[in-house]
């Protein structure tokens, strides 16, 4: 069998037909390609319209990952010419396609796999990198309980960690030889998975209490240890943890939970965007949340912030947030109420004469006694937001903001048209789904879509070039801030959020404004005289460096 140069086989250096002839000479690659010599321009011409011509968006997204197994470099340039296009091939909802069928489709690892069982070998397998202290800017970590809406995947979620890294690289620039991804194989309640004889990961039931707590200890004091600036992004973590991790370690080590901090920080930009259109600011607001999952409650935590920095006490601020979950509107007489709830949990006696259906209080009932200024949607309850609940909340607030944020489609609390039909076309809006712009009686409306995508790659390298220590609260609202500064909200039927067209300039200011948010908050370690320039000069570019001598 003939041997392969290793400049070839590593997809960070291998540039297929790229190569010029006396590199082919020099590197021992004579007779290895065809004739021709292409630019990279040419190459990634040839894969989109390669790609393009896949039947399914799961062709398309098993395309992009062989050609990234094949050519790194081409894989980014393709990714960052049509990334609004591919966005939702590589990452959600695609990946959640790939996924499911992660195992029985298994192509090449591309992460690192750290297994609840084996706790021993969570240092070795992070040294046998061979990468130093000052090589590597960020990690992307997953335990893949709740990945997207698709629940438990154990091992076979490994793919929402390479994917979060594919959309930092495109997005932001992160540079592939400086990121790693990594999944905590901690078992899997999901019984398809343990009874498929192709599922890779351990099988056995999810691990929880003291044993994962050790793994999760052992990752993040050695990955300080060995990358000690490095991001740790945390990624589809389960409600019951995902939460008392980043509480317990956010001071501690550099630490980002994107469902909740990310997630909530999009709202934030939304929010602001919608405030500005009502000329209020935080401490005018009135918020209820339909859906107090983690990523609910994570948002509750940010508006709460920051009606704290416009003024409220930390009491008053939660005296204006309202919690709405399967079991009804959150109080303090319900039994079990996980950590992440309790703070929001209303006084049983402030609800007692409310109305109640089938034992609870309902959406209806809550808004008709709150009248919230915010409406926010993470319940999956399609259809929730009906137009009774809508008209209610038009009735009591000049510019409601209502923020739908479930999907797919098909999970989303109401659509668009009919919130601002039902609103007399009052309503501020913005979704987690895509939304074509429709008319409302002579106006075009454009709706903004909350995606993360907006938010973390820019705040990820904001972290990086300032080399914060930590994330604090203050770079958070930066970076929703630098988000809703993209847009104009003022003009009737504007979005209230950016499109991802631009996704690497509005990275790039993002960036800026967390790391001089990270310089005013006293946790920056890097200091520049032009910050915009560091920033421009820290974002990789698709492009073939200089081949060394073979």
């Amino acid at each position: 069998m003939p041997t392969k140069p290793t400049i070839v086989t590593d997809p960070l250096t291998n540039r297929g037909t790229a190569f010029t002839e006396e590199e082919r000479r020099r590197l021992g690659l004579i007779g290895r390609f065809p004739s021709a010599v292409e630019t990279l321009d040419q190459q990634a011409a040839r894969s989109y319209a390669q790609l393009t011509a896949q039947p399914t968006n799961l062709d398309k997204y098993v395309f992009l990952d062989q050609l990234h197994n094949r050519n790194e470099v081409l894989y980014y340039r393709v990714l960052t010419d049509h990334l609004s296009e591919l966005l939702p091939i590589v990452y959600d909802p695609t990946v959640g396609e790939a996924i499911k069928k992660w195992s029985r489709d298994y192509r090449r690892s591309r992460a690192i796999y750290l297994s609840v069982d084996r706790i021993e070998d969570v240092r070795p397998s992070l040294e046998g990198l061979g990468l130093g202290p000052d090589d590597v800017d960020l990690l992307v970590v997953s335990d893949a309980e709740e990945i997207l809406g698709i629940g438990d995947w154990g091992v076979d979620g490994t793919d929402i960690s390479v994917g979060k890294l594919a959309v930092y690289t495109a997005a932001a620039g992160i540079h592939p030889e400086r990121a790693i991804a990594v999944n905590l194989d901690c078992g899997t309640d999901n019984e398809a998975l343990l009874n498929d004889p192709a599922y890779l990961g351990n099988r056995h039931a999810r691990v929880r209490g003291r044993r994962y707590d050790e793994l999760i200890d052992e990752y993040l004091s050695v990955a300080a240890e060995l990358f000690p600036h490095a991001l740790l992004h945390f990624e589809d973590f389960g409600p019951s943890n995902a939460r008392r991790i980043l509480l317990a370690n956010r001071e501690k080590y550099r630490i980002f939970n994107d469902d909740m901090q990310g997630t909530g920080a999009i709202v934030i930009a939304a929010v602001v965007s919608g405030m500005k259109v009502a000329g209020q600011n935080y401490a005018d607001q009135r918020l209820v949340v339909y859906g107090a999952g983690t990523a609910g409650t994570g948002m509750a935590d940010q508006i709460h912030a920051g009606m704290v920095r416009d003024g409220l006490s930390p009491d008053e601020a939660r005296s204006r947030i309202w919690l709405i979950d399967r079991a009804g509107l959150i109080t303090d007489d319900m039994e079990d109420l996980p950590d992440y709830q309790q703070a929001y949990a209303r006084p049983a006696s402030e609800v007692a004469d409310w109305t109640r259906e089938h034992g609870k209080v309902g959406l209806l009932e809550t808004v008709r006694r709150v009248h919230p200024t915010i409406l926010i949607g993470t319940s999956t309850d399609h259809g929730a937001f009906t137009r009774e609940v809508i008209e209610e909340m038009s009735n009591g607030v000049e510019r409601p903001i209502v923020l739908p944020l479930s999907n797919p489609t098909e999970r989303i609390e109401a659509m668009p048209a009919d919130v601002i039909a039902w609103s007399g076309g009052k309503a501020l809006v913005a979704t987690g789904i895509p939304v074509e712009p429709f008319e409302y009686e002579g106006t075009t409306f454009t709706i903004g879509q909350g995606n993360n995508a907006l938010l973390y790659p820019g705040l990820g390298l904001g972290v990086i070039v300032s080399g914060a220590s930590q994330v604090t609260d203050g770079m958070l609202l930066a970076a929703a801030q630098a988000v809703a500064s993209q847009v104009d909200p003022t003009t009737p039927g504007t979005s209230l959020l950016p499109p991802v067209e631009n996704l690497r300039a509005s990275s790039a200011t993002v960036a800026v404004a967390v790391a001089r948010q990270a310089q005013a908050d006293g946790v920056a370690t890097a200091d520049y005289d032009n910050l915009i320039q560091a920033v421009q000069d820290a974002m990789w570019e698709p492009a073939y460096p200089e081949v060394d001598e073979a």
